[in-house]
């Protein structure tokens, strides 16, 4: 079959890569066997999925991908532990099964036995369920995590994703109308430097006016004054002194 070149990812192509790959994971596979089940449903190639994964994909599921390596250890470590009890009750059999062979032996071949093997089964039987109860212990502390609450994860995330691009879309409309309004306060302020400046302008010219004012009125004084000593006349007596005389209009 052959695949044809495709372009656009929507959200459930994305969705679908992620829940493949988590999947993978979690069973122990490798992510080159969940491009390629990825490419055989959307009709894809795997280098474009596995190209898609680690671009935008990868980034957005950090965490959902150490859940699933979580799991996945947890898997193995619950495997191990059921092979191991089933190994026990074989090394037991065998040690019976020694032990029965061993009696039947003369005397003096049985006497070295007895110095030790009951020691060793007693040691195989004492120190198994303390191993067993470690096991139980460890798996009852560390519960396992489903896919369902990775996705209730994810959700919260994206929930409040959504809600810190509002706060920073607020925020940059805030400090918009703050520039503008700082734009407006320096603009006002020139304006109120401008009008004291002509406040200054005028008020020099209105002292410059009544000096001249003044001027003109204390000339005026001095004029009439003139006037009026020069309509006077004298005249001289036979004594000599000068004796004013009214001038005849």
């Amino acid at each position: 079959m052959v695949k044809v070149r495709q372009d656009a990812w929507s959200h459930e192509d994305d969705l679908l890569l992620a829940e493949t790959v988590l999947r993978h994971i979690r069973e122990g596979s490798t992510q080159l066997k969940a491009f390629d089940e990825v490419g055989d449903q959307l009709n894809r190639t795997s280098a474009a999925c596995g190209f898609r994964w680690n671009a935008e994909v990868r980034n957005r599921y950090i965490q959902a991908i150490d859940i699933a390596k979580r799991q996945r250890k947890e898997k193995k470590r619950a495997m191990a532990g059921q092979q191991k009890t089933k190994e026990v009750p074989a090394a037991l059999t065998a040690n019976a099964s020694t032990e029965q062979e061993s009696t039947e032996l003369p005397v003096f071949q049985q006497q070295p036995q007895l110095q030790w093997e009951p020691q060793d089964e007693q040691e195989v039987i004492q120190e198994q369920p303390t191993e067993e109860k470690q096991e139980q212990v460890t798996y009852q502390e560390e519960e396992p995590v489903s896919f369902e609450q990775v996705i209730k994860y994810m959700r919260q995330l994206k929930q409040q994703y959504n809600a810190s691009n509002q706060s920073k879309s607020k925020l940059s409309q805030l400090e918009q109308e703050n520039y503008v309004l700082r734009q407006e306060n320096e603009k006002l302020q020139k304006q109120v430097k401008q009008m004291d400046q002509k406040y200054n302008m005028v008020q020099e010219d209105y002292q410059v006016l009544m000096q001249i004012m003044d001027r003109a009125r204390k000339m005026i004084v001095f004029d009439d004054e003139d006037q009026s000593n020069a309509a006077k006349a004298f005249r001289m007596e036979k004594n000599g002194n000068l004796e004013q005389v009214a001038r005849q209009a």
